[in-house]
């Protein structure tokens, strides 16, 4: 009998969220290799969970892919040199984040020399992969940084039947997941089937959202392989409604299933990976060669030459503008991510680390600043909340620190997502509100 394939619709469509610009300014420029810089700064802390201790020192000689960090603790990975060269000093750093770290200073001798301890790995059990998912210091490469290891870590008893391949990319700008579908197809391939067959999911589902055509075309191909026997592996093409490329989202399109607060997708039988994280794992594998290096989608008005640039992990905003041509004319606003979840760089020295996918450059144009006005009690922020949550409640209650309504009306659930400031008229900054009032609540406890 011979096998039909179609393009699967969500499940369950999402009702919530906002529609945005796309600004896809750089999806059909080839991403670019970047030369190694003079220098690269390397934090210790890359991913959720425990940072890393470095495990260089001052004067040692490193190569592209000896590890410099690592840690005991199981929610971790270890990091990697991304140039050759010698270590400067062992330093500290400001995330954007706000929280100070460790850093590994590395000057490059422009040689990009590979350690030669790296090989191509064996895998054809659970735990030769999982075991290649750390050894190659993988994190979710979307924004999140989740150990990968700790996702694929899951008991064969336990129900997980699903993997979702999240080629959503609903951020306005970034492009650097589509270029991977673009470029690194046959790594996708191998690396979906591959997990699917060791790991034993009944299903894949791949998540694109329907304003990449060619991504679509792409992506078709690889539900429709041979190897692909019983239909198991599926694309499914999604409406683009940002935040569609969101985790929890995702599911809830892909599976019909919610994931309750504090609960991991593998609770609910799904494990969601970046289609950039399938990829570099399978190249892991093939290579030997770490997590050292990612494309980052650079893009805003303030840069002279938008473009995808393949850049060494550590590398300075600065270095990376500076490649693309230079600042056009004085950035307003720098963003690690997207303009919705991503973060405002202080300082333009700071490096890229494995989970950054964009540097956005605005200049004043871009960035109007609009003063807050007092709240209409409209409830456009409900309506637009993924999380079915009412931030118009929640912004009272902190500010009088009510910390028990707070809690009653659910702001741990939020996402950060920004689809509340988008809706409302006022310009409330209802996401930095919600940002506090998470941390407030775990203060309390």
């Amino acid at each position: 009998m011979e096998k039909t394939e179609s393009i699967l619709h969500a499940v369950k469509s999402i009702t919530r969220g906002v529609h945005l610009p796309h600004n896809k300014n750089t999806a059909e420029m080839a991403s670019v290799i970047m030369p190694p810089p003079d220098r690269v700064v390397i934090p210790m802390q890359q991913h959720i969970g425990a940072p890393c201790n470095p495990t260089v020192k001052k004067g040692d000689k490193v190569y592209v892919g000896t590890v410099i960090g690592d840690s005991e603790e199981f929610v971790s990975a270890p990091i990697h040199s991304s140039v050759s060269g010698t270590v400067e000093k062992i330093d500290s750093i400001m995330l954007p984040s706000g929280k100070t770290v460790k850093t590994v200073v590395i000057v490059s001798d422009a040689l990009m020399e590979t350690d030669p301890s790296i090989k191509p790995v064996t895998v054809e059990t659970r735990e030769q992969l999982i075991k290649a998912a750390r050894d190659s210091g993988l994190v979710g490469l979307g924004g999140a940084g989740f150990p990968a290891h700790v996702k694929l870590n899951f008991k064969p008893e336990s129900g997980v039947d699903t993997l979702i391949i999240n080629a959503a990319e609903c951020e306005p700008y970034i492009t650097s997941d589509y270029r991977e579908c673009m470029e690194n197809t046959e790594n996708i391939l191998e690396g979906i089937y591959l997990i699917k067959n060791i790991m034993g999911f009944k299903r894949v589902v791949i998540g694109v959202e329907d304003n990449k055509p060619k991504a679509i075309e792409a992506l078709f191909k690889i539900a429709a392989d041979q190897r692909d026997f019983d239909n198991s592996v599926r694309l499914m093409e999604l409406k683009s409604r940002y935040p569609q490329g969101a985790e929890k989202v995702l599911i809830y399109s892909a599976t019909g299933r919610e994931l309750p607060f504090g609960r991991l997708p593998a609770d609910v039988g799904c494990v969601v990976m970046n289609i950039t994280s399938v990829s570099y794992l399978n190249k892991y594998i093939k290579t030997g060669m770490p997590l050292v290096s990612r494309i980052v989608t650079v893009d805003g008005g303030a840069v002279m030459k938008p473009q995808n640039v393949k850049a060494p992990i550590g590398t300075s905003i600065n270095d990376i503008v500076e490649f693309c041509g230079g600042f056009r004319t004085s950035p307003r606003k720098v963003i690690f991510g997207g303009p919705m979840m991503g973060v405002s760089a202080s300082d333009t020295s700071l490096p890229i680390t494995k989970q950054n996918n964009a540097i956005l450059v605005f200049n004043r144009k871009e960035t109007r600043m609009l003063a807050e006005k007092p709240c209409i009690r409209c409830g456009r922020c409900a309506a637009a909340c993924p999380m079915k949550l009412r931030p118009l409640d929640i912004e009272p209650a902190l500010r009088i620190g009510d910390l028990d309504r707070v809690k009653e009306l659910y702001a741990e659930y939020c996402m950060e997502c920004g689809c509340c400031s988008y809706s409302c008229p006022s310009k409330r900054h209802l996401t930095q509100v919600l940002k506090l009032a998470k941390g407030e609540l775990r203060a309390k406890k």
